[in-house]
């Protein structure tokens, strides 16, 4: 596989992650406005510096079960309920969310770096969602576990984290606009995408025991 098509689909993988308005990227949008970008541009280095950590303890655990055909099976099976039973509760079960975006106080850039830090540190999402995206791309030989893919995939998670946080400071105006919008139809977003993996999913466990 090419460094360019592992930096793209490390890429995508972070941005389709991250996109949805959640509290690190709007927190990161609110002390743009409310401090300035450099106090912004810390934030986002403090969240990235975990986020980094993160996908390579997620990558290392999807290793490990890469080498076990009997755990990938098992992680396809329990990643599919998981999926299909979060597709039905966004799609049926929740309710509306709500705008929890904390209030922003002025304060240095070392306590934004570390408020960066905070805030990924508190958000358990990326690992269990490397971890499966990571042994689901390796099934369909999207992606290898050698030392060079893993880095190469790194940058591009990185990257696409990057892209997506600034997207947020630099274009905030146009998202706070959109925000309601969002708010009211994330439930169908966040559904549709978990739906469509279950789906994805359940074809390749099918396909493995036929």
């Amino acid at each position: 596989m090419s460094f360019i098509s592992t930096l793209f689909i490390g890429f995508i993988t972070a941005f389709i992650g991250i996109i949805p308005p959640g509290l690190i990227n709007m927190t990161a949008a609110k002390v743009n406005m409310s401090e300035g970008k450099k106090n912004a541009l810390w934030f986002i280095s403090g969240a990235i510096l975990v986020i980094f950590f993160q996908v390579f303890i997620a990558i290392f655990f999807a290793r490990v079960i890469d080498r076990r055909p009997d755990l990938v099976t098992l992680l396809r099976e329990v990643g599919f309920g998981i999926f299909a039973t979060l597709t039905i509760y966004f799609l049926f079960l929740a309710k509306k969310p709500k705008d929890k975006t904390r209030r922003i106080n002025n304060n240095s850039k070392t306590n934004r770096f570390i408020l960066g830090i905070f805030l990924s540190l508190i958000n358990f999402f990326p690992i269990p969602y490397y971890v499966f995206v990571s042994v689901t791309l390796a099934a369909f030989k999207l992606f290898s576990f050698d030392l060079i893919s893993i880095a190469i995939f790194l940058i591009g998670a990185i990257i696409g984290s990057f892209s997506v946080f600034y997207s947020y400071i630099a274009f905030f105006n146009r998202i706070e606009n959109k925000k309601d919008f969002l708010l009211k139809n994330m439930n169908a977003i966040i559904g549709s995408i978990t739906g469509l993996i279950s789906t994805i999913t359940l074809w390749h466990i099918i396909k493995y025991y036929w």
